[in-house]
């Protein structure tokens, strides 16, 4: 009888001692242990502004700090470490002094209360993690160069910030990358087509003026216009178009331009003897009558429109100023993004997105009439600004920082 006492204390003991049992917080062992290993590497560079509390958890292993330190991190992995108070005091700034420098901020909710169910719960905490994880490869591999790259003499305190500012800036990417999207990365002056990690094309761009920055923002691509006609925006009309008319009358024939109410070409004709031009030079706001050009192998647009509809009446487009790409810098847009080789990415993507073959786009080309042609799959534009990249072998490339979005996004920590 004792005999058998004793084995069911010994295997009450063993069991007992085999059972992962949560504490009062809800935190089992592995879990405690799990999230600890990802804290001492900073798997997700997501400490940040946790230092202190991270001090306090790897010293104590207390359960209720632990958890305010998961919610934390996944805040800081959601939305990144950047103040982004100070950063929207300074994009108000540059408004007043009528700089066009937008940059669209893609927040994610974070729930703590969500988050504590999933660890009573017993997920992994890699598991809880993963929603807020960015999807871009330049997430992971600016992490991996960032630390490969701490303590080198050959590396600066400059250069290590320029990385970690990058990383953050993946975390405020637009989170529904897609698996097939286009990467204009404005601060290299090149448009990536990527094929989940391949790249399919890649080649130059020339992007907004340093007054009349591209903005930095996302949106899926829609559909591709063969032989645009060109609708200037009333800020271009006033600055540039109607000085030009006031000194020239002949400038809008000899530029294959017209005058209508609105920007269709079909609307009614309006004569410059109709309208009081000099009401309209310079200044802002909206002109009663559209300048268009016309379709033709010189318009301005050059042959071929990509359109992701936004409220930054932005788009990719091709262009007569095909030396420009021969400059290093490539600031020279109102903020649409001119392509070096628009013929490339228009074959590529008829053939792959739309209804299209090569050779019945290349017709709607050739005929020099406006097509619209819709994608029929999903296809996302981002516009990022990373001044430093990691390419295929791991290198890592930096680029000048022409916006001064290096300067004005300052980390919390």
């Amino acid at each position: 009888m004792k005999i058998r006492l004793l084995i069911g204390v010994l295997v009450a003991v063993v069991m007992n001692g085999c059972v992962d049992t949560p504490d009062e917080e809800g935190w089992k062992s592995t879990q405690k242990k799990e999230f600890l290993k990802i804290l001492e590497e900073d798997r997700y560079a997501s400490i940040c502004d946790q230092q202190p509390l991270y001090e306090k958890v790897k010293e104590t292993e207390n359960s209720r700090l632990m958890s305010k330190l998961l919610v934390a991190y996944a805040e800081n992995l959601a939305n990144g470490c950047i103040d982004l108070q100070k950063f929207r005091e300074v994009q108000a700034e540059k408004k007043k002094k009528k700089i066009e420098s937008h940059y669209d901020l893609y927040l994610q909710k974070v729930e703590s209360r969500h988050i504590l169910a999933q660890i009573k719960a017993g997920q992994t905490v890699e598991n809880i993690l993963k929603p807020y994880l960015p999807a871009t490869e330049q997430f992971p591999k600016l992490i991996k160069a960032y630390h490969a790259l701490q303590g080198k003499e050959s590396v600066t305190p400059e250069q290590l910030r320029t990385i970690r500012l990058n990383i953050e800036r993946t975390k405020i990417m637009r989170p529904d990358l897609g698996e097939d999207y286009v990467l204009v990365n404005i601060p290299e002056f090149k448009v990536r087509i990527k094929q989940g990690k391949k790249t399919a094309l890649k080649f130059a761009v020339i992007v907004g003026q340093r007054d009349l920055q591209t903005p930095v923002f996302a949106e899926p691509m829609q559909y591709i216009t063969l032989n645009p006609q060109w609708g200037v925006p009333d800020s271009i009309a006033r600055n540039e178009i109607i000085p030009k008319v006031l000194k020239d009358p002949a400038y809008l024939a000899r530029n294959n331009m017209v005058i209508r109410r609105d920007y269709n070409l079909d609307s009614q004709n309006v004569s410059l003897n109709d309208v009081n031009l000099a009401a309209y030079k310079g200044g802002r706001g909206t002109v009663p009558f559209k300048f268009i050009e016309r379709p033709s192998e010189r318009n301005v647009l050059g042959r071929i429109k990509f359109i992701f509809p936004n409220s930054h009446a932005v788009y990719m487009h091709d262009t007569q100023a095909k030396s420009l790409f021969k400059r290093e810098v490539r600031t020279f847009s109102h903020g649409c993004v001119r392509l070096e080789k628009p013929n490339e990415m228009l074959i590529y993507i008829a053939s792959n997105f739309t209804g299209e073959t090569p050779e019945s786009i290349m017709e709607k080309y050739d005929s020099l009439k406006t097509h619209h042609i819709p994608l029929k799959k999903r296809m996302m534009v981002h516009t990022a600004y990373l001044t430093s990249y990691v390419d295929r072998e791991g290198k890592v490339l930096m680029f000048n920082d022409i916006y001064g979005f290096d300067r004005d996004q300052v980390l919390n920590f």
